[in-house]
């Protein structure tokens, strides 16, 4: 994530603040220029030097203090793009769903400024449904009987959630009933949209699909018997040499919204860490030489093999930090040759985007 500063008094603001707490102006932020500005909190609309200088004003979800994004005034719409892929919400007189919510508006805004930094078609099914993508945020207790086994998942582009999942203490539960390494609210986001571009950016191409085939294998293989055996008889034999993670084996579907989920994952942690300037030059003599520096944009980068040199001596050094205060790795898992390969593609077929 880019680092951001209060255009007033320069104080360094992260990308959810709404309010400077250095000289107390609100915040908003511009998907379209990347921008956070300061703004008067004696007004509701703002004509903003740093955005061309036109009138601007919150977005409507900001009277749930969710969203501090900026929309054009005079393009007449109440949401800005990340709000408008909301298809549903729960129900916010509950206080608690209120409060999940907050969770799950965090992690998908910064899933919706990750795909436009890769210049990815953003558009709502509310727009454009054939080709459109949105967001079903649902609650156990409003589903109808016959659909209380749902859970989080893709389907033509519509992309649920279980707002149970903003509930740490659940979501950890889950993770152990799984025997899962890893997960997150983000995690998932970037999971579930992967397969939306699947669609979008593979399905279609039949030079790019040859090619993804000869990599993550045939995804035309049945999927409902695949995740069936996954679930029967456990993941594929010795799946840590070919695959991110046990899920990645069950089908080239699952393996590519694994494999794309880590690839936006590496590239997040790659910006914040070219955005702050971070270096390593490790006091160690070893045969995998695990210094780094992180002195490129990673959305920028052609060059693959830079992205992995920078990128794993950085992911191993986050795990370290952690370690230090006592908590889990943040990125628990190996990257294989077979892996790094399926990573590849992702890489150079985003930048065909």
């Amino acid at each position: 994530m880019k680092l951001f500063q209060c255009t007033n008094c320069k104080n360094t603001v992260v990308f959810e603040n709404n309010t400077c707490v250095n000289c107390g102006y609100l915040l908003g932020y511009s998907s379209y220029y990347n921008k956070i500005v300061a703004l008067d909190a004696n007004v509701s609309k703002w004509q903003i030097p740093e955005l061309d200088g036109k009138i601007y004003q919150y977005c409507e979800n900001y009277k749930y203090n969710v969203c501090n994004w900026l929309v054009d005034a005079s393009r007449g719409r109440k949401f800005c793009l990340a709000c408008t892929l909301n298809r549903t919400i729960p129900h916010l007189l509950d206080e608690d769903n209120l409060e999940k919510w907050k969770h799950i508006e965090v992690a998908k805004h910064r899933l919706v400024y990750q795909l436009l930094r890769f210049r990815l078609p953003v558009v709502s099914k509310t727009v454009d449904d054939e080709k459109g993508f949105c967001f079903d945020f649902l609650a156990k207790d409003d589903l109808p009987e016959g659909s209380k086994d749902l859970k989080t998942g893709h389907a033509d582009g519509v992309i649920t959630l279980m707002i149970d999942e903003a509930d740490p203490v659940v979501r950890e539960q889950v993770k152990q009933q799984m025997a899962e390494r890893y997960r997150t609210l983000l995690g998932h986001f970037r999971h579930e949209v992967g397969h939306y571009f699947w669609d979008l950016l593979i399905r279609d191409n039949p030079d790019v699909l040859a090619e993804f085939r000869s990599i993550f294998g045939d995804e035309s293989e049945s999927y409902a018997d695949a995740l069936t055996n996954h679930y029967k008889n456990g993941p594929k034999l010795n799946w840590q040499q070919s695959f991110i993670s046990k899920y990645a084996s069950s089908h080239p579907w699952e393996d590519w919204a694994e494999t794309w989920s880590h690839y936006l994952h590496l590239t997040d942690v790659l910006e914040t860490a070219y955005n702050f300037g971070l270096k390593s030059n490790p006091k160690i003599t070893a045969k995998k030489n695990l210094k780094m520096s992180a002195s490129f944009d990673p959305y920028k980068e052609i060059k693959f093999e830079k992205v992995m040199n920078t990128g794993i001596p950085l992911l191993f050094t986050l795990n370290s930090m952690n370690r230090s205060m006592g908590e889990d790795d943040p990125y628990p898992f190996i990257i294989s040759k077979p892996v790094e390969r399926k990573l590849e593609f992702i890489h150079d077929l985003l930048r065909k985007v």
